[in-house]
């Protein structure tokens, strides 16, 4: 039984090519219902759980994006783009044959910890009143300022270059993107996130998702049900 006024929360492994956004309407869409939002943002590239609260329990909603987050995925090094990731193109390269293995480990434990970290550009960040991805749009000129975050595990899982895979855990408000970025520069090289998807938020995991094309048939055969019983 589905109670969307009372308050539901649903978890969605969010496919890649979707922003947050689209699949906060899919879903309102489908359940005609149009209280409800999502805890922490995810890019349209990334992938894994995005949870939606409807109804009295959108009063969740900052409390649940404040928890820690665990992701996996990959840094490709040689090369940056303006936004981080590969929503836009590589627009510089770098040398990376001085990066040895050894190297990627011991730089990945650098970041492990409290820190200060700059957001990308292209990001929904607020700053001085205004989202910062607008003003990247309009090639403004933007001081960006240091946030506060805690990195609690920065593991390398795999490495076959260039691509390097790994495994974060982070504060609330880190920017995995950023971190990649910065994971470059800190071996005189540059890098960008390839992949990214969120397997942890707070207590739930990844096993707790549904796929969202699989969310929507199961909701339209249960709203079915209920008109024929």
């Amino acid at each position: 039984m589905y109670t969307f006024d009372e308050g539901e929360i649903i978890i969605i492994n969010k496919p890649t090519r979707w922003s947050s956004f689209d699949v906060v309407r899919k879903i309102r869409n489908t359940i005609r219902f149009k209280k409800i939002g999502h805890a922490g943002t995810l890019d349209p590239l990334a992938s894994g759980i995005l949870i939606l609260a409807t109804g009295k329990k959108t009063k969740t909603i900052s409390s649940l994006q404040a928890t820690t987050k665990e992701y996996i995925g990959t840094i490709t090094l040689g090369g940056t783009t303006p936004c981080f990731d590969l929503e836009l193109p590589i627009d510089k390269t770098y040398p990376t044959e001085h990066i040895t293995n050894e190297l990627i480990h011991a730089t990945a434990l650098t970041f492990v910890g409290e820190q200060m970290q700059y957001p990308p550009i292209y990001s929904a960040v607020k700053q001085d009143g205004k989202r910062l991805y607008i003003a990247a749009r309009k090639n403004e000129e933007v001081e960006l300022k240091k946030r506060s975050v805690t990195i609690s595990a920065f593991e390398i899982t795999k490495i076959e270059m260039p691509i390097v895979y790994f495994r974060v855990v982070c504060s609330s408000g880190t920017y995995v993107r950023s971190l990649a970025n910065d994971f470059g520069k800190a071996m005189n090289s540059g890098s960008h996130l390839s992949s990214l998807c969120r397997t942890k938020s707070g207590d739930i995991t990844i096993s707790q998702a549904t796929d969202l094309e699989k969310w929507v048939d199961d909701f339209k055969a249960w709203k079915r049900n209920q008109e024929t019983s």
